[in-house]
């Protein structure tokens, strides 16, 4: 389990979060939404160690974690803005690389297994170079995925994919929900976080401000409304 305890972050003379606490559990599903400058990307990259938070403590598994901690890289897999793919190697070898790197076990197989998932194995040996922004953003869910890692952590996802590529998209999200894989989803896409996601919570002016279930009756008028009522409460 990831837990948060009171994380705060302070960039110069600017408090970007304010002691946010939040728990994540393996094989849940839990979406961050909130307005332009609420403090998402900051909260994203503070969960999953590419920032160092000013107070507060990061749990994983009952270890306290640290920016860059090697329990971290193991454990959660995350995809953001970035794709950290190299322009000039191929599908396969873009996969085999981030293999080595996290001493993956059957490279190749799970590479070409991956790669089929995605939709991109009639590409697989093509530079990736010439590769638009949808099949930029398959072959990185596969990097991502390629260590299995236990908790999976998404900052806008859906951004500039087509309907084909989301369905993709989507379709791997909801599996490993079902192999018991957490899922934590930061997006401003209300439909997507209505079919992906179990809990929502606010976060507003660097605080989460509210939080709730999503019920099987819920629909997009009713989360879009509580959203919006949180948003001006906070």
């Amino acid at each position: 389990m990831l837990e948060l305890k009171q994380i705060t972050k302070i960039i110069g003379d600017k408090t970007i979060l304010r002691n946010v606490s939040l728990s994540l559990r393996r094989g849940e599903s839990l979406a961050v939404i909130g307005p332009n400058g609420a403090g998402k990307s900051t909260f994203f990259k503070c969960t999953v160690g590419l920032l160092q938070p000013t107070s507060g403590e990061i749990i994983l598994d009952q270890e306290i974690i640290k920016k860059n901690s090697p329990l971290l890289k193991k454990k959660i897999g995350f995809l953001g803005h970035e794709s950290f793919l190299y322009n000039t190697l191929s599908p396969v070898e873009n996969l085999r690389f981030y293999g080595k790197l996290y001493k993956v076990k059957n490279i190749e197989e799970k590479s070409q297994r991956l790669l089929k998932e995605v939709g991109l194995h009639y590409f697989k040996d093509i530079p990736i170079r010439s590769f638009s922004r949808g099949m930029m953003q398959r072959l990185a869910i596969a990097r991502v995925l390629l260590p299995e890692p236990e908790l999976l952590f998404l900052d806008e996802p859906h951004t500039g994919l087509d309907q084909e590529a989301v369905k993709v998209l989507n379709s791997i999200i909801k599996e490993k929900q079902t192999d018991g894989t957490g899922i934590l989803l930061i997006s401003h896409d209300f439909e997507q976080v209505l079919n992906l996601c179990k809990r929502v919570v606010v976060l507003d002016k660097g605080k989460i401000v509210a939080e709730t279930e999503v019920v099987d009756n819920m629909n997009l008028q009713t989360l879009k409304a509580w959203y919006e009522k949180a948003v001006t409460k906070g």
